[in-house]
């Protein structure tokens, strides 16, 4: 039997120890305590009922294939029309189908690191090797992209795999780098797809995090990834789409075809009332930036911590002096504190010596979170 052979979850391993103790505080995994959009649960359940639940077109609901188009249009600097929209099964289905397009074995994807693991993953089985690029840790515990660097590692590759803002650190390219590294990748023929599920999740005041929609010609070498479980709290729905080059979509609808064969209807109807509830999105942004303040406050002059305030995504990524085994400190943080942290490590090598935590929570829960949290690691 020939079966490929993953490295383990080390998030799982740590919920699985937080599962055995029922007071955990639980934020290791990716995703929020509150509710998605109200209205996306009725519109699911109404189409559940007029029995809306056969095959659908498997490039998405043409319905909500517009109503993507428009919201990305009105968020970014250039249109984007329908027929660039796919609709799949999860922003990791996205990443997937776009890797099935366009790697094959024995190609080279750069990655930035650290890194959510799955993208690394689904490289690596389908025969192509990852070449990781590091962030750039700043001593005040912020993050940076070294273009150098970049620069030297794109000749002769496959893809670039681009996360912004980033999951785990926060890290948010701005426009200016954007624009830079669309150039080296159209200069290297590299093509560039952009994991955007944490867009809407900035807190400088902005709609959206700069885009490669805001930069990228129809005709580029882009396929950005995106996701309704971030911004709409719909983790469990499964849905994710995509943006594509223009005259691919059609072909990547084939691929999806053989992925997962298209995205249940009912789910749809869900997703395109949450594409109408913009009170949502910025409620839900709100409630994340007050888990982020509360997460900085609960941190704050602590000894051998370094801790930044994230420009994106959700999470603090919470820097401890002299750690070796972030494992087994988020599992000794489990076990003697009762709170669930994602250990550095899972997010690669160069994440070791961190903490990931994800402040999308309830104020309440984060600052019992924090009280055990500080007391944990003042202890070690």
């Amino acid at each position: 039997m020939d079966l490929a052979t993953l490295m383990p979850s080390r998030i799982v391993a740590v919920a699985r120890a937080a599962y055995a103790r029922p007071d955990t505080e639980f934020l290791c995994f990716g995703e929020s305590d509150r509710p998605g959009p109200p209205g996306a649960v009725a519109a699911a359940a109404a189409a559940l009922a007029r029995g809306d639940t056969l095959y659908s077109d498997v490039r998405g609901v043409l319905a909500l294939r517009h109503a993507l188009a428009a919201m990305l249009t009105q968020l970014h600097a250039r249109p984007v029309t329908e027929d660039r929209i796919q609709v799949t099964a999860s922003g990791m289905t996205a990443v997937n189908v776009a890797l099935a397009a366009i790697v094959r074995a024995g190609d080279r994807v750069v990655l930035h690191t650290p890194a959510w693991p799955n993208p690394a993953n689904a490289t690596r089985l389908r025969g192509a090797a990852v070449d990781a690029l590091p962030l750039d840790a700043l001593p005040d515990g912020r993050f940076h992209l070294d273009l150098d660097r970049l620069a030297a590692k794109l000749p002769g590759a496959r893809a670039l795999v681009l996360n912004s803002p980033n999951n785990p650190t926060g890290w948010t390219a701005t426009l200016a780098e954007l624009a830079a590294i669309l150039e080296l990748c159209r200069a290297h023929g590299v093509w560039l797809i952009a994991d955007e599920v944490y867009t809407r999740l900035v807190y400088d005041g902005s709609k959206a995090a700069p885009s490669l929609l805001d930069l990228a010609d129809p005709s580029d070498r882009v396929m950005v990834c995106n996701s309704f479980s971030k911004t709409y709290a719909m983790t469990g729905w499964r849905l994710g789409w995509m943006v594509l080059p223009t005259g691919a979509r059609d072909q990547v609808a084939e691929i999806v075809e053989v992925t997962h064969s298209g995205v249940a209807p009912f789910a749809q109807a869900g997703a395109l009332a949450a594409l109408e509830d913009e009170v949502f999105v910025g409620a839900f942004r709100a409630h994340c930036a007050l888990g982020r303040q509360l997460a900085l406050d609960g941190l704050a002059g602590a000894r051998g911590i370094r801790l930044a305030a994230p420009d994106g995504a959700f999470y603090a990524f919470i820097g401890v002096d002299g750690l070796r085994d972030s494992l087994a400190l988020a599992l000794s943080l489990v076990h003697e504190h009762g709170v669930a942290l994602a250990p550095g490590s899972a997010f690669g090598d160069a994440g070791e010596g961190y903490l990931r935590l994800c402040f999308a929570q309830a104020p309440e829960r984060i600052e019992r979170a924090m009280h055990r949290l500080r007391a944990g690691l003042q202890a070690r």
